[in-house]
């Protein structure tokens, strides 16, 4: 069996963890115990997916090892709970015995013939959808600055990005995977896109989304907190499972609700910068969610014959331009009142930024409900871009500045 290059790495790293989890426990290091325990389990999770989906002779290896590792937590937990706790103890530690054997039996197997060669750094990188990642990571790092009320520590900051870019990247390679039989028919857009193009294939682009996935929730829960690396992965999991594989095919409202997966950073980068949340962290989500329609259906007016082509339900498509230019209207006018209204709680900086970008953006809006041409839909979804980017910029400047 040929494996890939990247699920032997992921196998390997998961081996290496579950081995500093068990050497961690012989040492009684407390805290360092779980937190590897944390590390570990991403990768193993990650490995019994590719396996099921690329390497079936693998498959039992990854399900056992990652079973063995569940089942030495909720020990762990046990013996943790127990004032005489002998027996969990005892179940506790051959079940991490178990778990590193067979991730060693996972490295083995994976190890086992020639790899197969990887795809092109730029296909990878291409993967990551980099101009889309760069939005994100501005949101996330405005959720740290408000968080901070000021600016955060920079490896702090340095290292909650790291682990942002990663799962937003790890998203958009396994979106990739599962969009690759429409993208093949919208045309020269997306027929060209590395998996669709066949240039990565499905189990290539596979094990590279989760091995950023796991990586991205072993660092955040190593070096920021739990919490931030929670939502990263929830943000991750909503959109691959929720808005890719059901709701983008499924109904017309699919950004409206799937929309909700890239508001997540900010409250990733809020969590970073506080370890909780709180309510500016809400705001700054709500933004992203009511800026996310009119920004994206500006897009599907440009491209809805690509979409009809394909057969996925966006709103033009469905209820035609002239609604869906309507609903950009409405959603602008409620974004720009909500974003003025939050105001009150992210400073004057923001709420000027807020009412001047807004007015530019309500005004675009109208003249493309007048005007349903390709054009002025592209002025339109191009603004929006620059909208978000600099309404969060100056919520990050508000409390260093003022």
């Amino acid at each position: 069996m040929t494996t890939g290059p990247l699920f032997r790495l992921s196998s390997v790293a998961a081996a290496i963890a579950v081995g500093l989890v068990v050497g961690s426990a012989t040492l009684e290091l407390g805290a360092t115990h779980w937190g590897l325990a944390l590390v570990a389990l991403p990768f193993l999770v990650a490995n019994a997916v590719v396996a099921r989906v690329a390497y079936p002779a693998l498959q039992a290896r990854a399900l056992a090892a990652g079973a063995a590792v569940l089942t030495a937590i909720a020990l762990g937990g046990v013996v943790a709970l127990s004032d005489d706790a002998t027996w969990a103890r005892a179940l506790h530690v051959g079940a991490a015995g178990i778990a590193l054997a067979t991730a060693l039996l996972v490295v083995a197997g994976a190890l086992r013939g020639a790899p197969a060669p990887l795809a092109s750094a730029r296909d990878y990188l291409t993967l990551t959808k980099p101009k889309i990642m760069v939005l994100l990571l501005v949101t996330g790092a405005a959720g740290m600055f408000v968080g901070a009320q000021g600016v955060p520590p920079l490896g702090l900051f340095c290292t909650t990005l790291l682990g942002l870019a990663l799962a937003c990247g790890g998203a958009s390679a396994l979106n990739h995977v599962l969009d690759r039989d429409i993208d093949v028919l919208m045309g020269s857009r997306t027929k060209n896109r590395p998996v669709a193009s066949g240039r990565v294939s499905a189990a290539q682009a596979l094990e590279f989304g989760l091995l950023l996935s796991a990586l991205s929730f072993a660092l955040l829960a190593s070096a920021v907190n739990l919490l931030t690396a929670t939502l990263a992965l929830v943000g991750n999991l909503f959109y691959v499972l929720v808005y890719t594989r059901w709701l983008k095919r499924s109904t017309p409202h699919n950004i409206v609700i799937g929309g909700a997966a890239g508001a997540v950073p900010p409250l990733v980068g809020y969590a970073a910068a506080t370890g909780a949340l709180a309510l500016p962290a809400l705001w700054l989500f709500l933004i992203v969610f009511l800026w996310t329609p009119p920004h994206f259906w500006a897009l599907a007016l440009m491209i809805k014959s690509a979409y009809a082509k394909a057969g996925v339900p966006m709103l033009p498509v469905v209820r035609g331009d002239g609604e869906t230019a309507r609903q950009i209207v409405l959603y602008s006018l409620a974004m720009v009142a909500f974003t003025v209204f939050v105001g009150l709680w992210l400073g004057p900086l923001y709420t000027a930024a807020a009412i001047v970008l807004g007015v530019v953006f309500v005004v675009l809006a109208v003249l493309l409900r007048r005007d349903l041409s390709r054009a002025r839909a592209g002025v339109l979804f191009h603004y929006s871009l620059a909208y978000l980017a600099l309404l969060f910029v100056a919520a990050a400047l508000d409390p260093v500045l003022l």
